[in-house]
């Protein structure tokens, strides 16, 4: 995962605020919604293959994902947490 000295110095592309490590639960429902082709990111693209984590926010609406441990940081890649719940 992500080391928690890199998580003090990430932030949102967006607004600026800080990023947390998505729980387990989340990385999980997100899954979900990928595998039955229901989730998209912020630029409207389905996503096919499933991430290993994310980073959520401070809002708690945006996670964007880790894959290859690498966490992928532009906005169009985002996923909205609301429109997977």
């Amino acid at each position: 995962m992500i080391a928690d000295r890199l998580l003090e110095i990430l932030r949102c592309p967006q607004d600026r605020s800080r990023l947390h490590a998505a729980d387990d639960a989340m990385v999980a429902r997100i899954n979900r919604a990928i595998a039955a082709g229901k989730a998209v990111n912020a630029a409207g693209e389905k996503l096919t293959k499933p991430i290993e984590a994310g980073l959520v926010r401070e809002a708690g609406d945006l996670l964007y994902p880790v894959i290859d441990q690498i966490p992928v940081m532009l906005p169009d890649e985002a996923i909205a947490v609301s429109a997977i719940e």
